[in-house]
């Protein structure tokens, strides 16, 4: 045999072990993710899942808080007051554990079509939960400004503590709503934000009525923040209704709209007409 056919021989067979061995790779490469899938996928799942229920946690955690403000607000306890505000950083904890446990999700997977939803529903959520945990806050921290002893008037406590009650209500139901994904539940916290929203402006009329006695007067103007702070809640969760009925639906929409007459439609054209999606 020639030097020359010898050398072709042992291209020959040189080119065919590169080729098996490429298709052999390609083979494995193949073969590992398909195997491995669905491992991962459920490892996903359990992630994801884990989130969600340290998210809807954090609405346990404003409803403790809301529990004591309102008891400090009843009682004019100072102290009581001052726990609210110090315990404020379990909420923030709670927050960035949550968030930075979305973040790393993200960078290492993909999540597409329903999970994406959820993911990004889970953002909102823990931002109105932070949210709603400084309005707390706020209320503590009107408690102390009018001292030990305030003027107080027992009807816009009762009125206070009313509005506290549907806020509580509000949170409890937004999380039933979302653990649920009961868009249905989540519409109906409308009802009970707009008994919150009437309570404000009742409270608002009481405290502009109150009479010209200064200690008086400024204690009702704090008393004026601390149903702000309450509205803010109910419409926290409002908020987070409304992240059921994306998660669900997959179409983002509001509830209530102030921009838009009573009776009118939020998605009508300028004619009256919906408009084409």
């Amino acid at each position: 045999m020639s030097p020359a056919s010898s050398a072709s021989d042992d291209d020959r067979r040189g080119a065919a072990a590169e080729a098996a061995g490429a298709t052999a790779s390609s083979a494995a490469a193949n073969e590992g993710p398909t195997s491995d899938a669905p491992h991962g996928r459920a490892h996903f799942q359990q992630q994801l899942q884990a989130l969600e229920t340290n998210a809807l946690g954090g609405l346990d955690l404003i409803l403790e808080q809301l529990d004591r403000v309102l008891e400090a607000l009843c009682h004019q306890d100072v102290e009581l007051a001052q726990m609210v505000i110090a315990d404020d950083d379990r909420v923030d904890g709670r927050y960035l554990e949550v968030h930075q446990g979305i973040l790393s999700l993200l960078a290492l997977q993909a999540p597409v079509a329903g999970d994406l939803r959820l993911v990004a529903a889970l953002l909102h959520l823990i931002k109105h939960i932070e949210r709603m945990g400084d309005q707390c806050v706020n209320i503590a921290k009107m408690i102390p400004l009018s001292g030990y002893e305030p003027p107080v008037r027992p009807e816009m406590l009762d009125a206070l503590a009313k509005m506290g009650a549907y806020a509580r209500s509000e949170v409890a139901q937004s999380k039933a709503a979302f653990a649920g994904r009961d868009v249905e539940l989540a519409e109906d916290l409308v009802r009970q934000d707009r008994e919150i929203n009437r309570l404000n402006r009742e409270i608002f009329r009481t405290a502009i009525e109150i009479g010209d006695d200064v200690d008086t007067r400024e204690w009702a103007m704090h008393m004026i923040l601390v149903a702000r702070a309450l509205e803010r809640i109910g419409d926290n969760a409002v908020d987070i209704g409304e992240q059921v009925a994306f998660v669900v639906t997959g179409l983002f929409r509001e509830f209530s709209d102030s921009s838009h007459p009573a009776g009118a439609r939020p998605d009508a054209a300028p004619d009256g007409t919906p408009e084409d999606l």
